[in-house]
């Protein structure tokens, strides 16, 4: 079983912050990053690409994510009988 190592987690994190963001925009039409940092700056576009990465990066381990979730509720399945 695949436990969630460091890179896991700050990938989770940057794309929970990105689609915060996402949200903002969608919303209120108001990018916190551009705020933040400029709109299209060098930091902005490194937050962008990090956002993007991390998007990439969950999307591959998410099925070994998912097999863990079955497992885990297979598990607890058989204990409840």
């Amino acid at each position: 079983m695949r436990q969630l190592n460091g890179l896991d987690w700050t990938a989770l994190v940057i794309l929970i912050i990105g689609g915060i963001n996402w949200g903002l925009v969608g919303f209120f039409t108001f990018d916190l990053v551009a705020a933040i940092f400029g709109p299209l700056t060098v930091v902005s576009r490194i937050i962008y690409a990090l956002v993007g990465l991390s998007a990439i990066y969950v999307a591959v381990i998410s099925p070994a994510l998912s097999r863990r979730v079955e497992t885990r509720r297979h598990k607890a399945a058989g204990e409840a009988a």
